[in-house]
């Protein structure tokens, strides 16, 4: 079951471990049927993981990667669980146009995460304090 709900996120076992914080090993023995993991882990993973809402809509991609749209939550994920909160409800949105929509959105928030992480790294590195006297 674990193997299949990692398989949902298109991860790679060393992405899924670190992402949920499981041990590389142990998440080895899951899916090679060596131990199991306890009923509600399984179940926690399968809620964490995107695709498992009755509510949810699949929309593939313009590449074929898997986005998942909660219209009572308002939120798209994407197969990593990244999230997004967005106030529009997507009724009447070209299924064909969203999937563009959605890829475009995912990439620019992968950007300004990677971003958001150098600019943490180059803060630690050169100890810069930034004013807001210019506001």
């Amino acid at each position: 079951m674990v193997k299949e709900i990692r398989h949902r996120t298109g991860l790679s076992q060393q992405a899924f471990a670190e992402k949920y914080d499981i041990p590389v090993s142990t998440l080895r023995k899951w899916e090679q049927g060596e131990a199991s993991p306890a009923p509600y882990v399984v179940r926690l993973l399968d809620l964490a993981v995107p695709g498992s809402g009755l509510s949810e809509e699949r929309i593939e991609g313009k590449d074929g990667n898997p986005y998942f749209f909660d219209s009572g939550k308002g939120c798209v994920r994407d197969a990593a669980g990244d999230a997004i909160f967005i106030k529009d409800n997507l009724e009447g949105v070209s299924r064909r146009n969203l999937r563009i929509y959605l890829q475009d959105l995912f990439e620019d928030l992968q950007e300004l995460k990677d971003r958001f992480e150098r600019d943490c790294q180059y803060d630690r590195k050169d100890k810069i304090e930034w004013t807001t006297e210019w506001l």
